[in-house]
């Protein structure tokens, strides 16, 4: 039986292994020989000292911080959570950073989206530092005090957020599917430096797009100067296979559609070309009369006595324009275009049937680079906050409609996973309900949030709120229960924007969600105490720390073994000993002392795949080595032990 090492992935030999497998002979006694790589890769080696780079004081630490492996863990929290036994949805409270690396095993490359507004750097945020020895300890020491803004009088002002931010994206891009997107929000302070650390991290060329989010049309007089109306919002793809789902049609755009065939109802665009080479000396295959029957509206390419109508595609001063479509796709798509009287007596153009869907689906369109809208105000947003918990004073919260659509935008799967780990007052989970409760999707969240205290003369302090986490599940319990009472009022709506056109049944809408919280490990012997050996040794008699229960040994045995922290647990009774049982059986941990042979062949009986143990559980080393050949014969791939 192997041991189990306690620590989450190490991404480190992860991608040395990946570069033996791609240049095996670089390696000479299991190190990478660089003079033979260079040689290798030749021209595609940058030697020149002077050559443009993005660095700054404490680069090589925070590269070192995103590689570093953790025995942390994430303890279930069942009296915060909300639905337990069913919800899909997480809330993780804890250093994003060490929850970051906690969830590599189980949710790496699982993440369909992710969405952060993390601290802009304003001289007034919070900006945490990290401590490479032992960070959560680091972590659970400062989490009860005050925290400390990044005064911009600071030295290292623009290090220290930066030192904050580079693993932590780091980190994220590994969730991130490989059609995944992130999207983050920032405004001028650190825009700058945020363009270069993602155009490190996801690469340059994943690149897509620095827009403009018009939050405040007044525009806000803080600055000198200028007005501010906006913030900023970066998106990046981590590859190429990244599709955009599109963005719902606006209601005034969808009344464009005012016409209806048998096809389905559509609006007249016209043929002709507009813009750009829209001229018979640009594109002199593309002018040609077309025939109109002015009964019917029919269209053909010759001139016959029923289409006896000829139109050219003339501009508006009567020059030489041209259509947008050739001569063999005029003539293979004669039934999507119509003819039509416009302007003076006898004149007539050709228009093209645009239809609102194609293929049962609704059309949908490419959100610009300048989102603006009453829906996106900031003001909005915090009204919006207050009519849901009018006790809490949070600035600034993120609007719950421009989040829908980012998420509409990027996210097509009903099972698709969104991340925030800088959640706040749970925005982005506010926005997934919402929108899964309007098309009837199934996708799922991920919040983690720092418990930051709030200060003892907030307003919100007095209404029983210690911390933002508080403040942020208590703002998804409320959301979720007023989208079920929009819904129950009105049984019968169905959203005329959903392009599945289906009615959402509110009694599947997942409203809930399971609270977890970072932690250092359960188990003693992975977390062992090098001032006292002897203390240490007599520990392992009993490996779970004090008031440490084995449904928190079970759940940091799934993140370990790189499993959902939502997959269903069962507790089953084996032989008079309590073993565990997750996705069928898939995995089974029993960590019980004294076990039986009569418990293991219990356990044989499932369809069994993986098994972990207490390395001393066994009642005696002879039944140990029969409980590893009855559950190999059984089936089992890996049997572990602690």
């Amino acid at each position: 039986m192997e041991k189990l090492t306690g620590k989450t992935a190490d991404i480190m030999s992860e991608n040395i292994e990946k570069i033996k497998q791609l240049f095996p002979e670089v390696f000479i006694e299991g190190k990478i020989d660089f003079d033979m790589l260079q040689k290798i890769l030749r021209e595609n080696v940058e030697t020149d000292r002077e050559r443009y780079g993005f660095t700054w004081h404490g680069k090589s630490d925070a590269i070192k911080m995103a590689l570093k492996q953790t025995t942390g863990t994430l303890r279930p929290k069942k009296a915060d959570s909300k639905h337990w036994d069913t919800t899909q949805n997480l809330f993780i409270e804890g250093d994003n950073l060490e929850v970051l690396r906690a969830l590599q095993e189980s949710y790496r490359g699982k993440i369909k989206m992710i969405y952060i507004d993390p601290p802009y750097n304003t001289g007034k945020d919070f900006v945490y530092e990290d401590n490479f020895n032992d960070n959560i300890k680091n972590y659970k020491e400062k989490v009860g005090d005050m925290m400390q803004a990044n005064a911009d009088t600071s030295g290292r002002f623009h290090t220290n957020w930066l030192n904050m931010m580079y693993p932590r994206l780091r980190l994220a891009k590994n969730l991130l599917r490989d059609d995944g997107v992130i999207f983050v929000s920032i405004d001028d302070n650190e825009a700058h430096n945020l363009r270069k650390l993602c155009d490190e991290i996801f690469c340059e060329e994943n690149f897509i797009a620095d827009i403009t989010v018009v939050n405040n049309l007044k525009g806000r007089n803080d600055k000198r100067y200028i007005a501010t109306a906006n913030e900023r919002l970066l998106m990046y793809v981590k590859s190429d296979t990244f599709e955009e789902s599109g963005l719902q049609l606006p209601e005034e755009r969808l009344g464009e559609f005012n016409l209806e065939d048998e096809v389905g109802k559509y609006r007249l665009l016209g043929l002709r070309k507009r813009g750009g080479a829209d001229t018979r000396e640009k594109r002199p295959k593309l002018f040609f009369p077309i025939y109109i029957d002015a009964r019917t509206g029919e269209i053909a390419l010759e001139k016959t006595n029923q289409f006896n109508i000829e139109v050219l595609p003339r501009k508006s001063d009567n020059s030489d324009g041209c259509w947008r479509w050739g001569l063999s796709t005029v003539k293979s798509r004669t039934n999507s275009l119509v003819g039509q009287g416009v302007g003076g007596k006898g004149k007539y153009d050709v228009f093209v049937k645009d239809y609102l869907e194609t293929d049962g689906e609704i059309r949908r369109i490419k959100p610009k680079s300048v989102m603006f809208g009453s829906n996106y105000s900031s003001d909005g947003a915090t009204k919006a906050f207050r009519s849901l918990l009018p006790e809490v004073k949070f600035d600034n919260p993120k609007p719950v409609a421009f989040l829908k659509d980012l998420i509409s935008y990027s996210s097509s799967e009903d099972d698709d996973i969104i991340l925030d780990f800088f959640a706040g007052s749970a925005s982005t989970a506010h926005a997934i309900i919402q929108l899964n409760a309007e098309d009837g999707g199934n996708r799922k969240f991920i919040m983690i949030q720092i418990p930051e205290i709030i200060p003892e003369n907030n307003e919100t302090k007095n209404a029983d709120y210690e911390n933002i986490a508080e403040i942020a599940k208590e703002r998804i319990r409320r959301a979720g229960e007023k989208i079920i009472s929009d819904m129950k009022a009105k049984p019968d709506q169905v959203d005329l924007l959903d392009s599945k056109n289906k009615t959402v049944d509110f009694k599947n809408l997942d409203i809930g969600f399971k609270v977890f919280e970072l932690d250092e490990t359960n188990f003693k012997l992975w977390d062992p105490n090098t001032k006292d050996i002897e203390r240490s040794l007599l520990d392992q008699l009993s490996p779970l720390k004090e008031e440490r229960t084995d449904e928190d040994a079970v759940y940091e045995i799934l993140l370990k073994y790189g499993i959902d922290l939502t997959t269903p647990i069962t507790e089953l009774n084996l032989a008079g000993k309590k073993v565990f049982s997750l996705a069928d059986g898939y995995l089974l941990i029993c960590l019980e002392k004294k076990i039986e042979l009569d418990t293991v062949k219990e356990m044989a009986k499932l369809s069994l795949k993986r098994v972990v143990f207490y390395d001393d559980g066994f009642l005696d080393d002879t039944v140990k080595a029969n409980a590893e050949q009855t559950l190999k014969k059984a089936g089992a791939e890996e049997i572990m032990v602690i």
